[in-house]
Order: structure tokens, then C-alpha cells, then sequence
């Protein structure tokens, strides 16, 4: 509004000295309202444009705002734009080798379900039954589960496997067959040793892996084995043990790897 304040002041003259001439003349008077008139609807149009021209700044300032807010957003946006699609062409990469992956699958659980079996039978004899148990359900139930079903069988088979040479267990089963069969308390020390006592605790032995037989455990090595049978079964605190290794210290380790 400050661009047509003297404009104005000059038609506010004019009018004035309109309005003077006028009080002697009617048509003067005519003529000094039109001119009125003409002031007041020329001073309504410029109000109306700074009022437009205000309108307008604050719009283009609300745009700019608008822009440095996504020119903002986009800087962070595009980090993560391009982790996405990394991800996505990683996943591509696995689908395009999926259907590979589902034909050696088969294959690779069946050389793991032999592996365990060969791993149980060369190890030492200790829960054997229920271990050749677990193995002949895993080829038993061939057909009667999903492939994931079974893949999650066999790692748990292999899981469990593994914590026999990481656990100290005891248990009282049997021995022998036939007439020799007797009942006897087993005591297995991870994979490191495997021992047993007869329940009068008069005869006890050692399995040693070298030869695949027992042999036989002295006095004082059975009262050891009695300790450890106690231990196990949480009867006594635990303590350190002096008892014969029923294999290698070096085969044990790669046993429980």
C-alpha cells in the first residue's frame, strides 16, 4: 500500500477541492460523489491486489519450506532405497538357485542320516539301543513327512547326539546277553569315559575304545565311580575324579565337534 500513498493524496486534493466548487453546484456535487466513487473503488482494487501479492509470497514460501523438507527426506530415503535393493537381488540370487537347492536336498539328508549311523556305531556303547532307535526313525518316516519336517528331525537327531559329549549321565540298565545279562549302574563322563558298576559295587570296568572291550576297574578306581555315580544323580557335590579315560583325549575332542 505504500507504492500508491501519493496517488491518493493528490485525488484526496482533487476531491476537496471538488467538494468546495460543488457546495455552489449541483452538478459539481454530482460529479465530486462519481469522483468518490472512483477513489473508493480504486483504493478497494489496490487493497485487494497487496492483499493477493501477500497471499501469493506466502505461498511460494510455504513451496520452498515444502521442497527443503523433501530434499531433506529423500537425502535419508536414499540409503535405505539402496539396502532394499541389495536385499532384492540377494533374493533373487537365492530363487533363481531355490529349485537346485530342493533337488540336492534329499540327497544331503540321507548322507546325514548315514553319518549318524556310522557315528553311533563306532562309538562308545552307551545308550546304543535308543540311539539305533532314533536313526531307524528318521529312515522309517521317509514318506510320511514334509521335507522340512524331516530336515528339522535330522538336526535335532544330530543336536542331541552332540550334547552326549558335553553331559556326565547315569542310569541303571543292563549288560550282556542271554545268561550273562545282568544289571548294572552306568556311569558316562561325556564322550571321555564310559564305566559301570554291579549294584553290590564289587565288580566294576572301563570301556576302552582302542580295543572295543571292558576291562576290568581296581578297588579304588571303583570307589571313584561310585563318586561320580553319585554326582551325576546330584547326591554329592561335585569333585574331581581319578579314573582311567575310556578313549583319546584327541578323538573325544573331535567327537564333540
Amino acid at each position: 500500500m505504500r507504492t500508491f500513498r501519493r496517488p491518493c493524496l493528490w485525488v484526496g486534493i482533487l476531491w476537496l477541492g471538488l467538494v468546495v466548487s460543488a457546495s455552489a453546484d449541483p452538478a459539481l456535487q454530482q460529479e465530486a460523489r462519481e469522483a468518490q466513487r472512483s477513489q473508493a473503488e480504486l483504493q478497494a482494487r489496490i487493497d485487494a491486489a497487496d492483499d493477493e501479492t501477500r497471499a501469493m509470497l506466502e505461498e511460494l514460501r510455504e513451496l520452498e519450506r515444502v521442497e527443503r523438507r523433501l530434499t531433506r527426506e529423500n537425502a535419508e530415503l536414499a540409503p535405505r532405497l539402496e539396502r532394499q535393493a541389495e536385499t532384492l537381488d540377494r533374493r533373487e540370487m537365492a530363487l533363481d538357485t531355490l529349485e537346485e537347492t530342493r533337488e540336492a536336498l534329499p540327497e544331503l539328508q540321507e548322507r546325514l542320516i548315514e553319518r549318524l549311523a556310522q557315528w553311533v556305531d563306532n562309538d562308545m556303547p552307551f545308550l546304543r539301543e535308543e540311539r539305533q532307535a532314533r536313526v531307524a526313525s528318521l529312515r522309517s518316516q521317509a514318506g510320511e513327512l514334509s521335507t522340512v519336517e524331516r530336515w528339522e528331525r535330522i538336526v535335532e537327531a544330530w543336536r542331541t547326539e552332540l550334547e552326549y559329549g558335553r553331559k556326565v549321565d547315569a542310569w541303571r540298565g543292563y549288560l550282556g546277553e542271554g545268561d550273562s545279562r545282568r544289571e548294572v549302574d552306568f556311569l558316562r563322563l561325556g564322550r571321555v569315559g564310559f564305566y559301570y558298576l554291579t549294584p553290590d559295587g564289587r565288580a566294576g570296568r572301563v570301556w576302552q575304545a582302542d580295543t572295543g572291550s571292558w576291562a576290568p576297574l581296581d578297588e579304588v578306581q571303583r570307589r571313584e565311580v561310585r563318586n561320580g555315580l553319585r554326582i551325576a544323580r546330584d547326591r554329592r557335590a561335585p569333585e574331581l575324579l581319578t579314573l582311567p579315560i575310556s578313549q583319546p583325549l584327541e578323538r573325544a575332542g573331535e567327537g564333540d565337534a
